[in-house]
C-alpha cells in the first residue's frame, strides 16, 4: 500500500505532540508499506511553495514545502498545484492527514480530484476555530487567553484579530475581519464534507466535532494514540531528593507553564521543578525570570530526545504536571508518563481528564485554578508513597496498565485505510 502522510511539521524541526505522533506512525507503517511524508519548512532564502525532497533517518522520502512568508493563509493556489504534481508522481493509494495549518486546505480538493481517499486525524480544533485551541488573544490586556466556548465571527474578530483595527477603531476593518472569519469557517465546513473519515484520539474531541462542527457521527471514530513502547518502560526506583515535579512540552502560553510556576511558588516544603522542552525565545526568558523569584529550585532542563524519555526525563522526576489552559485533546506526555508509571497531575478538563482519574492513576485540579493546582502539588509532596502507588496503575483502559502500542495502533489505521480504498473503487 502506498500512503502519503501529511502534517504541518515534522521532527526534528517540529516536535509538538501531533508531529511526534506522526513520526511514530510513519516509522511503523513504513515497515510494511510504502510511505511518503509531506510537511512544511520555513526558509526565507527560497521561494514560497517550492518543494524540497530529503530522506528521513529510517529511509522515508520526505517532501517539505516552503512556507516562509505565507504560513498564515489557509488556501494557496500555487501550493495546491505543486502538491498535485507531487501526488501524480507518487501515486498514493490513500492519504493520512494530521494537520493543514501552515499548509493549504486545497490539498483536500486535489486528493478528491485524483480519487485518493482521506483519513484525517484531529489533533485540535483548527477546523472549527481559526486559532485552533479556543483560546482568545484578548488584546485589551485583561484576562489574557480567556477560554472560548464557541466560534462566533464577530467575537473572533474582537478577541483574536483586533490587533488589525482596535487602535484605530476602524469599523470597516472590523467588518472585514468578521467577513474573513465567516468565509474561512464556510470554507472549512465545505472542505470537511470532502474528507472520507475522521480519527479522534479522545472522546472529548470527537463529541465536540459532532455537536459543534456537525461532522456526521458515522464519519468519525475514536482511537487513542499509539506509542513506541520499546523506549517507554516503567521506572521503578525513585531517588529524587528533594521531591521533584516535572513539566514536559513546549514553552507557549497555551501550555500554562506560568500557572505551574505560580502554584509551585506557593507550596510549602522543599521541592524542585524541572522544566523540559524546546525553548521559545523571549517567552522562555520571561518564564526564567519568574522562576528566579521562587524560593524552591526551578531547573530549565532543555530539550530531550523522545527515545530517552525514560532514562533522561522520567527517571529524574517524581511526577509530571500538565497545566494546559486550553482543552487539550489527548496529551502524549500523559500517556508517556503512564507508560513509565510516573504519576500525573493535570486539569479536570478536556482530554486531560479523560485519561487521568483523580486519586486513581493521578491527581486532578480545577482547570486554570492556581489555588487548586497548589493544593494538589502539596498533596503530592506530602504523600509521595501514595502518589507513587497510583502512578503505577498507569493507563486505565488496558488490563495490563500499558498505553496502546504503536504497532496495534497502526494495525487499526491500516484496516481503516483498506476500507477507504475499497470504498473508493
Amino acid at each position: 500500500m502506498k500512503i502519503i502522510e501529511i502534517i504541518h511539521g515534522y521532527p526534528p524541526e517540529y516536535n509538538a505532540g501531533s508531529e511526534v505522533y506522526s513520526q511514530s506512525v510513519c516509522n511503523e507503517l513504513n515497515k510494511y508499506h510504502e510511505v511518503s511524508i509531506f510537511s512544511r519548512e520555513e526558509n526565507d532564502y527560497e521561494p514560497d511553495f517550492s518543494i524540497r525532497e530529503t530522506i528521513t533517518d529510517v529511509g522515508i522520502p520526505h517532501f517539505r514545502v516552503n512556507m516562509a512568508r505565507s504560513k498564515d493563509g489557509y488556501n494557496h493556489k500555487l501550493l495546491n498545484e505543486n502538491f498535485k504534481d507531487l501526488v501524480i508522481k507518487l501515486k498514493p493509494d490513500v492519504a493520512h492527514i494530521g494537520h493543514l495549518n501552515h499548509l493549504s486546505i486545497g490539498i483536500i480538493d486535489i486528493l478528491n480530484e485524483l480519487n485518493i481517499p482521506i483519513l484525517y486525524t484531529l489533533h485540535d480544533f483548527w477546523l472549527m476555530c481559526p486559532r485552533g485551541q479556543f483560546l482568545q488573544r484578548n488584546f485589551d490586556g485583561s484576562e489574557l487567553y480567556q477560554l472560548c466556548t464557541e466560534q462566533n465571527d464577530e467575537k473572533c474578530a474582537d478577541s483574536c484579530y483586533a490587533m488589525y483595527y482596535k487602535n484605530t477603531n476602524d469599523k470597516p476593518d472590523k467588518e472585514y475581519w468578521s467577513n474573513w472569519i465567516n468565509q474561512r469557517m464556510t470554507d472549512m465546513k465545505l472542505i470537511a464534507s470532502k474528507i472520507n473519515r475522521f480519527h479522534a484520539p479522545s472522546r472529548y474531541l470527537m463529541n465536540r466535532f459532532i455537536s459543534e462542527f456537525i461532522i456526521p457521527a458515522e464519519k468519525i471514530f475514536y482511537l487513542d494514540y499509539g506509542f513506541p513502547l520499546h523506549y517507554l518502560r516503567p521506572i521503578r526506583k525513585h531517588k529524587n531528593k528533594p521531591f521533584t515535579f516535572g513539566y514536559i512540552g513546549t514553552h507557549i502560553p497555551a501550555k500554562g507553564i506560568n500557572l505551574l510556576l505560580d502554584a509551585f511558588a506557593k507550596i510549602e516544603g522543599e521541592a524542585e521543578l524541572k522544566i523540559f522542552g524546546r525553548t521559545n525565545g523571549q517567552n522562555t526568558n520571561a518564564l526564567k525570570a519568574k522562576a528566579s523569584t521562587i524560593k524552591n529550585k526551578v531547573i530549565f532542563a532543555g530539550e530531550y530526545v523522545n527515545q530517552n524519555l525514560a532514562d533522561v526525563v522520567f527517571s529524574n522526576i517524581d511526577c509530571i504536571v500538565v497545566p494546559s489552559i486550553w482543552g487539550e485533546n489527548s496529551p502524549l506526555v500523559i500517556h508517556e508518563a503512564q507508560a513509565c508509571h510516573i504519576p500525573v497531575i493535570t486539569a479536570d478538563f478536556g482530554g486531560m481528564a479523560e485519561y487521568v482519574q483523580h486519586n486513581v492513576n493521578g491527581l486532578l485540579f480545577k482547570h486554570r485554578d492556581i489555588v487548586s493546582l497548589t493544593q494538589q502539588m502539596e498533596f503530592a509532596l506530602q504523600n509521595p508513597e501514595h502518589l507513587k502507588k497510583i502512578g503505577e496503575r498507569g493507563y486505565l483502559y488496558n488490563e495490563n496498565g500499558n498505553v496502546p502500542s504503536i504497532e496495534d495502533h497502526c494495525l487499526e489505521l491500516t484496516n481503516c485505510f483498506k476500507k477507504l480504498i475499497e470504498n473508493e473503487k
